[in-house]
């Protein structure tokens, strides 16, 4: 179940991925490039700090050839309609939180604290697009006071997965309606525009 979760993240993060990079008008050795660090970025971090080898995506040899298919057809397409970046949110959200859920449990499974398990989820759902927005020469979307709820819906989710887990709820139940609500949360806070206030210098 773990393995079938992943696989629709790192495929999520990479269509977000190219439609960021197509956004920039990037070429496709740019896409590509894009494309796998927001498949790959959050999940690496969360590997290094668990001294998890080898890596996710080099155990699993898979996730980058799809990821290179996925920016291979982007960047097969001519154009994409100006009109279709009002849906950029959804791959985005839906890899928000099919990561978060990957991440947290995966940290779960090293042992950790639920709280470090629970950050080491946000950090597998968010940092992809964190270091996808340096590389495209912008302040992350993360740490912008104007963004809607992003890493809030994401330590939602963690704290929601150990919870439904200490019951007798199939954990693959679990899984998804807890990935589930960090998907949703994430679009209730677009569409209504829900932020954190913002922090002001003293």
């Amino acid at each position: 179940m773990i393995t079938l979760i992943e696989i629709l993240a790192v495929i999520s993060g990479a269509v977000f991925g190219v439609l960021t990079a197509r956004r920039k008008g990037f070429d496709f050795v740019g896409v590509a490039s894009v494309s796998f660090m927001t498949a790959f970025g959050g999940g690496t971090l969360r590997d290094l700090l668990l001294d998890r080898h080898p890596l996710f995506w080099i155990e699993n040899s898979r996730y980058p050839i799809m990821v290179f298919v996925v920016a291979a057809i982007a960047a097969a397409i001519p154009r994409i309609p100006d009109s279709f970046q009002q849906f950029l949110h959804l791959p985005d959200a839906l890899g928000l939180g099919l990561f978060s859920i990957v991440g947290t449990e995966l940290a779960m499974e090293q042992n950790v604290s639920p709280f470090v398990a629970v950050l080491l989820g946000v950090i597998t759902g968010s940092f992809g697009g964190v270091i996808a927005d340096i590389v495209c020469n912008e302040v992350p979307a993360l740490f912008r006071p104007a963004t809607p709820l992003y890493a809030t819906c994401s330590f939602v989710g963690g704290w929601l997965l150990i919870l439904l887990k200490a019951t007798t709820l199939d954990p693959s139940i679990s899984f998804f309606v807890a990935a589930a609500v960090v998907f949703l949360m994430r679009l209730l806070a677009l569409r209504f525009n829900i932020v954190l206030r913002k922090v002001h210098p003293p």
